[in-house]
């Protein structure tokens, strides 16, 4: 059976900024340490975390939206799972990110999520207040 992620976060960085934390392979692979190539086209493909992580890009909307078709290595065979980022600007100037993660093999939720936050937000938060992107 498999479940869905849902995680908002905000950030203090405009939204394409963030976009690009997730959507550019140097960017990736300096923010979470391993190898990232991400094409910047739909029908692309993406692999991450040293190709831990892979898919295809279903849909891109700069500073808008991500859509991946995307799995671990870890999954069923032939099972991927949906990852949406949508990116909206807050009244404050930074911006919200909202990730939903539908098809996520329900034994992999709890490792999955906790990959967003470590992999993700809490480094992404990082580089936005350092001033390092």
């Amino acid at each position: 059976m498999c479940k869905t992620i849902k995680q908002k976060v905000k950030f203090k960085a405009s939204p394409m900024t963030i976009y690009q934390c997730i959507a550019d392979s140097k960017k990736v692979t300096s923010l979470t340490g391993e190898t990232a190539t991400i094409s910047k086209h739909i029908g692309g493909t993406f692999f991450t975390m040293s190709g831990k992580i892979s898919g295809i890009i279903v849909d891109l909307a700069p500073s808008k939206r991500i859509v991946q078709a995307w799995r671990r290595t870890d999954f069923p065979e032939g099972i991927y799972s949906m990852a949406t980022f949508t990116f909206k600007e807050t009244s404050e100037g930074g911006t919200e990110v909202v990730l939903t993660h539908r098809g996520v093999p329900k034994e992999l939720i709890p490792d999955i999520e906790e990959g967003w936050r470590q992999n993700y937000w809490d480094k992404i938060r990082n580089v936005v207040k350092t001033n390092s992107i």
